[in-house]
């Protein structure tokens, strides 16, 4: 097992990194287009990536008090108050500085970091036409783990579908309607964006 995680580490560094490189080549308009993610702007969804790594029990609580228990308008909130408090090449600096980091928020496993830093490598590069690959190995992994995994309501937001790769060997889901994808695009519809903007 400790040899599986530190392969995933590995994979989360190196993401993170390559996300810190991508970022400090954008330019000043570039940090205001909107993401994937609704709602949130390059810039946004950068300070929400330094964040996992300084997520304390002590900032969590607070964060699900002030969300009145919603997880994910917290993360929003949190996002959205570290995007206003930093520049963006605080942002990209705090993202080298613990790009090596093992830390978890609370409830995490050692793969939601990495689906974190390939999918939201997405969120930012394709609104801004810039390429940017995802590690085909690496993101298997992510879309296996996110297929099965409850809190990103996977199968629920995709009933009686059967998800297919055309760049790898990899299905899931057996229901009667098919869609056929690269790994990256499954995995981005596997956590919420829509088929039209995967595909766009």
């Amino acid at each position: 097992m400790r040899n599986n995680n530190d392969k995933i580490h590995a994979w989360v560094k190196a993401e993170r990194l390559g996300l810190a490189d991508f970022l400090e080549g954008l330019d000043e308009h570039e940090w205001q287009v909107p993401s994937l993610c609704d709602g949130w702007t390059v810039r946004d969804v950068a300070a929400h990536m330094t964040l996992s790594t300084r997520m304390s029990l002590r900032l969590t609580v607070k964060g699900v008090l002030r969300s009145r228990g919603n997880v994910h308008r917290m993360f929003d909130v949190l996002a959205r108050d570290r995007a206003a408090q930093f520049t963006p090449a605080e942002l990209v600096a705090q993202l080298r500085e613990t790009a090596d980091s093992r830390h978890l928020t609370l409830g995490a496993s050692p793969l939601d970091p990495l689906v974190d830093a390939l999918v939201h490598g997405q969120d930012v590069a394709r609104p801004l036409g810039r390429p940017r690959p995802m590690p085909l190995d690496a993101a298997v992994e992510a879309l296996e783990f996110v297929w099965n995994a409850r809190f990103y309501g996977a199968r629920k937001r995709l009933p009686g579908t059967r998800l297919v790769a055309i760049d790898r060997e990899w299905t899931g889901g057996d229901g009667a309607r098919e869609i056929r994808g690269t790994v990256s695009d499954l995995l981005l519809l596997a956590t919420g964006r829509t088929e039209r903007t995967v595909n766009a």
